[in-house]
């Protein structure tokens, strides 16, 4: 096996690693992308066919091309996946197809990565696989007959995947209300919601949502700050609300707390014999293909602001990574062009990993 020399490699071929990959190109660095998928953007590919963006296409772009389109509507599923087609093809980034990484090691002062058939060396690595890795099911679920339909929101597409009767989908993020409303037009749908929440309006005072959070300059909280911090614990509704699913025909519960047979049992102590059940209960990460010290002692990862404390090793596209809008697809430009500067400078502050590790499991989808 012939060894591949690269400067830079970064891991994953959706928003995040196409972006570092603008800059990297702009740089002039030999790099690769690596994708474990056939395609760029699968993470996106593998959401709900009527998915539509919650942020106006003036918020969707990344670096040096703009969204095509009315910029204040909001794009749908498929515009996003063919924008980020178009956007790799555009800037000719080097992306290496159908290559998933077994493992990140080091050997001297070179990063070792096996993936696929190919072993490849780098002087630098950007982890841009995102926050949505390992759909994330609670134990609960376990309890449940094999005659209830189960899956998670990753496995739904459309309405026509789930089996007809009584439907609970479990999670109170944006992906659990948009899916219920969706089935609750041909079919009686419980949502489940165990978290607490802060529901805004899609649009306030003939202003998008997002308009308003840019000019109050609420988006450019970072985690450390003192609202960061609050925001970070609360899972954030843009659209929808409890009183809006009701509207729509969807009858709203407290967390699920125990399943046995067909039977959910709720946190209020109430019970729903169900036929199927949609897991929209997040994801967790997953970084045990990596073999250098990166995370805590509760398998969290140690970074700031996507720097690790292992030198060269970066992260790009983590849920609140710096900001509300980290992980969002037109606001990773921001931690995109941070992490080409240290690329570049090899400058790498020092991590502040009591504030800034990712968390166990991330929300839902959220639509961007």
């Amino acid at each position: 096996m012939t060894d591949e020399r690269y400067d830079v490699v970064v891991i994953g071929a959706g928003q995040a690693g196409l972006a570092i990959g603008h800059f990297l190109g702009k740089q002039g660095r030999r790099f690769t992308i690596l994708e474990a998928a056939d395609s760029v953007a699968s993470a996106w590919r593998s959401r709900w066919d009527s998915l539509i963006l919650f942020t106006p296409r003036r918020y969707d772009a990344l670096p040096g091309l703009a969204f095509p389109g009315d910029p204040d509507s909001y794009p749908t599923r498929d515009e996003v996946v063919a924008y980020l087609e178009r956007y790799a093809e555009h800037f000719r980034l080097p992306i290496a197809l159908s290559s998933p990484v077994r493992s990140l090691t080091s050997e001297g002062t070179a990063f070792v990565l096996e993936a696929g058939e190919k072993r490849l060396l780098a002087d630098q690595v950007v982890v841009a696989t995102g926050p949505f890795q390992v759909p994330n099911v609670p134990a609960l679920a376990g309890g449940l007959s094999g005659e209830v339909a189960q899956t998670h929101s990753t496995g739904y597409g459309r309405p026509g995947d789930i089996p007809q009767g009584r439907v609970l989908v479990v999670g109170g993020g944006n992906t659990g209300f948009q899916i219920a409303k969706e089935l609750a037009a041909s079919r009686e749908v419980h949502l489940a919601i165990g978290s607490r929440q802060t529901p805004l309006p899609q649009r306030l005072l003939g202003r998008d949502l997002f308009w308003w959070l840019t000019k109050l300059g609420l988006l450019s909280k970072t985690v450390e700050s003192r609202l960061g911090q609050r925001l970070r614990s609360r899972d954030t509704l843009i659209g929808s609300s409890p009183r809006d699913a009701k509207r729509h025909g969807v009858q709203v519960r407290p967390r699920a707390v125990r399943a046995e047979g067909r039977t959910i049992g709720f946190a209020d102590g109430t019970e729903l014999d169900v036929d199927a059940v949609i897991w929209a209960t997040g994801y967790r990460p997953d970084f045990s293909w990596i073999e250098l010290p990166v995370t805590d002692d509760d398998g969290r990862l140690r970074h700031r602001r996507g720097v690790t404390e292992v030198p060269g090793l970066y992260f790009l596209g983590l849920s609140w990574q710096h900001t509300r809008g980290s992980a969002l697809l037109g606001f990773v430009a921001d931690d995109a062009a941070f992490i080409a500067e240290r690329l570049a400078d090899g400058s790498e502050p020092a991590p502040e990993t009591n504030d800034s590790r990712a968390p166990q499991a991330v929300g839902a989808a959220e639509g961007t």
